[in-house]
């Protein structure tokens, strides 16, 4: 069964989400990525016919994501630099049964019917499928095999990381479909511009990430 892979860490207060840092402080912030992976990890589950997976770090949390993720298999981020991670986790959920796709945690408003289109056309025969993101990288990978050359040494953030990946996916002769655009959440823009989303959303759309940010605690922020 194909593998869809959630990459995640695990929200520790003063580590995590630290660009929404301010207005946020470290508590809201973490508390705030919490809601982020519950609604990132229903739409893995609003995926039919997929074996997901939640590869986390640090290393020390397995705990939380076995309780986190209960019907998911748990791996544990392996690798230097996160292009390493990201493609040694693609890598094992390859020899399971390919293909395989991996989303990021920051989108809890990503539409589950992109992810879905990567794996439809994965099947069609495409080699690699991206998701690109409105801040040059990408939301989504998608692979049929393993690709190394995409993942290695590749500088992940910077405004040019798709643009660069896909120069080598052309030098490699590799068959690349694009979907549409998404945003990540990394800064107070980029949440002040979600929480307009949201309000316009369908009511199922980021539940847990809507309600977190009507609460009082955060109202005066956005």
């Amino acid at each position: 069964m194909p593998s869809l892979i959630v990459f995640a860490r695990e929200p520790i207060v003063g580590q995590t989400k630290t660009r929404l840092c301010p207005p946020l402080d470290g508590a809201l912030a973490a508390a705030l990525y919490t809601c982020f992976l519950q609604d990132v990890l229903h739409i893995a589950h609003r995926v039919s016919d997929v074996r997901c997976v939640i590869a986390y770090t640090p290393e020390t949390a397995g705990p939380y994501f076995a309780q986190l993720a209960t019907e998911m298999v748990t791996l544990s981020q392996c690798g230097d630099d996160l292009g390493e991670r990201m493609d040694r986790a693609l890598r094992e959920s390859l020899t399971v049964a390919p293909p395989a796709v991996l989303i990021g945690s920051d989108i809890p408003h990503l539409p589950p019917n992109f992810i879905e289109m990567a794996f439809d056309r994965l099947a069609a025969g495409a080699d690699a499928v991206f998701g690109p993101a409105e801040d040059g990288g990408y939301y989504l990978i998608g692979l049929r095999q393993p690709q190394p050359a995409l993942l290695h040494d590749m500088p992940m953030s910077t405004p040019a990381v798709l643009q660069d990946t896909l120069q080598i996916a052309r030098q490699l002769g590799l068959c690349v479909e694009l979907l549409p655009m998404c945003y990540d959440i990394d800064t107070a823009a980029d949440l002040q511009r979600l929480a307009v989303d949201l309000r316009a959303a369908p009511a199922d759309v980021a539940l847990h990430t809507r309600t977190f940010l009507a609460s009082t605690a955060l109202r005066h922020m956005l």
